[in-house]
């Protein structure tokens, strides 16, 4: 009996440090896509500020 309960200990911790794992990859993936969606915003950040003023200016200029 006490094997038995040994047994389903030991594969209970080992489900734990399966969603561990499993968590920690969910982190980094979350982290990867955040990096992602940052070095857009940088890189075409200027650009579509340029582009809305330019349009901006020119429905400003239209309505005159």
């Amino acid at each position: 009996m006490i094997q038995y309960l040994q047994i389903l200990l030991n594969a209970r911790l080992a489900k734990m440090d399966e969603r561990g794992a499993t968590a920690v990859e969910y982190g980094l993936l979350v982290a990867l896509i955040a990096a992602v969606i940052i070095g857009a915003v940088v890189i075409l950040g200027g650009k579509l500020n340029n582009a809305f003023t330019e349009v901006n200016n020119s429905l400003n200029g239209a309505g005159k």
